[in-house]
């Protein structure tokens, strides 16, 4: 089984929402809007740091462009190991969330 860290879920779930747009700054933006929490730069890259190490993600570059001063972005997609551990998770989530009905109030 392939356990996540919170971090390292969200991150992939983002990847995954954003389809082929998933860079640094897109996965940023997506968690921060998503979690309403600041998301540093560090901790994203950090996050797809070990997910790339992991095999979870793969990652290709993009065209080199003006704006970017001739350099090119970094894209991330999901590997099948990655979505392995995406159901993974989310069994075990699912499982552990089975019969929970009480409102917060």
């Amino acid at each position: 089984m392939n356990l996540l860290s919170r971090a390292e879920e969200l991150t992939l779930l983002a990847i995954w929402r954003l389809k082929k747009n998933a860079y640094l700054v897109t996965v940023r933006e997506y968690l921060i809007e998503t979690t309403l929490k600041d998301w540093s730069v560090g901790a994203v890259f950090d996050s797809l740091d070990r997910l790339r190490k992991k095999g979870y993600v793969e990652t290709y570059l993009g065209n080199p462009t003006s704006i970017r001063g001739g350099r090119s972005k970094r894209f991330y997609e999901i590997s099948k190991r990655g979505r392995d551990a995406l159901n993974d998770i989310k069994k075990v989530n699912d499982e552990m969330w089975s019969g929970y009905t009480e409102t917060v109030k």
